[in-house]
């Protein structure tokens, strides 16, 4: 029979989403109908709503929810209807690097997060009878439910609150696992963070967690170095005002360990190449506006520094055991994500995104039944 939600509706690239009636088909065996009530909104949903290209409207994103389980598919083992759950990225769990405890790298995953339809190319979400590009990163959370599937729901305890959840299953599971399974900081060491959204503010987080003693963030708006510093960086740079390599070598003489953008900007990775000390690693996530960017490696400096560069997709975590260890962190106060969350009404998207851009806020969260 499926159901009747709203949802946020992408009809127009760029445009301004509206809230619109949707209708959800029932799980199928391996899928999860789910109530949502919070969900992050993420720069991902923006890069890919600005062209409509590969989700084509009328399109319907988000893919940071948490929510409460109301039906399952008749294979589905791993949550039952009442339990809570993040919503993460979905993945086959059957190709070389599921089975190797790395998802994000799924041999599916454009087709599982990207293409707006599941695997078979079908919908379960229609729009005023049209079928729907649906199932972004397996669920198109901004409505009041979502169709997901068992591979990318993640059960969680009810005494945490559920409603700021959701950006564990992408941002801030990107920023922190990025620093603590990607780079792998090791304790002592420096961090240079290209960043200060969301993303970048997780890793400081993150760097704290593997006790990181210098953690530099680059950021160009202040309201967002002064968040750095509350959450626990040792210093700060406007990139704007400053030269990045002089303002880094006046704190770490030598250069530092680790670098990790999160701005996806080709000058700025190639400045902080020359940021770095021996046998440093840099890290990046942002995605570039241009398709066919690259940066220039000066290939003697990477070879005699033994530099390593790598991509990171989703901080090369796997969900079922690093949002639990999230979320451990958090109870145990060591990992206070939530003073990034500001939160919205889901009718209020449009005003959130405005928000993130300015900088008035960092990470907004919709909260659908308000």
């Amino acid at each position: 029979m499926g159901i009747q939600a709203k949802a946020a509706v992408a009809r127009a690239p760029g445009a301004p989403w509206n809230l619109e009636v949707v209708d959800i088909e029932d799980p199928r065996p391996d899928e999860v109908l789910v109530r949502i009530v919070g969900v992050g909104l993420c720069h991902t949903d923006l890069v890919f709503s600005a062209h409509l290209q590969v989700m084509k409207a009328p399109a319907i994103f988000g893919h940071e929810g948490a929510g409460i389980v109301e039906r399952v598919g008749e294979n589905v083992t791993k949550v039952a209807p009442g339990d809570h759950v993040v919503l993460t990225f979905n993945s086959c769990g059957h190709c070389p690097t599921c089975d190797e405890g790395l998802p994000g790298y799924c041999y599916s995953f454009p087709q599982l997060n990207n293409s707006g339809r599941r695997i078979d190319g079908s919908t379960g979400v229609n729009v005023a009878g049209e079928p729907a590009s649906a199932h972004f990163f397996g669920q198109s959370s901004f409505g009041t439910h979502a169709l997901a599937n068992q591979r990318n729901v993640v059960p969680i305890d009810k005494d945490v609150p559920l409603e700021l959840m959701g950006p564990l299953g992408c941002g801030i599971q990107t920023g922190a696992g990025s620093v603590i399974n990607s780079l792998a900081c090791h304790a002592g060491s420096s961090l240079l963070i290209l960043g200060g959204g969301a993303v970048g503010l997780s890793a400081v987080l993150g760097g704290i967690v593997q006790g990181c003693s210098t953690i530099i963030v680059a950021e160009p708006k202040e309201a967002r170095r002064n968040a750095a510093l509350d959450l626990g960086a040792t210093h700060v740079i406007d990139p704007l005002t400053t030269n990045l390599q002089e303002a880094v070598r006046a704190i770490v003489p030598a250069g530092v360990n680790y670098v990790f953008d999160t701005s996806g900007l080709k000058p700025v990775i190639e400045e902080a190449i020359g940021c770095t000390a021996p046998h440093a690693k840099i890290g990046f996530v942002g995605i570039s506006s241009k398709l066919d960017d690259a940066i220039a490696l000066p290939i003697n400096v990477a070879m005699a520094k033994g530099l390593t560069v790598m991509g990171i997709i989703e901080g090369d975590a796997d969900p079922d055991t690093f949002i639990p260890k999230m979320i451990a962190l958090y109870r145990q106060g060591k990992f206070p994500f939530d003073k990034l969350i500001t939160t919205y009404r889901l009718d209020e998207i449009n005003q959130a995104i405005a928000d993130q851009h300015s900088g008035k806020c960092i990470k907004p969260v919709m909260l659908p039944s308000e």
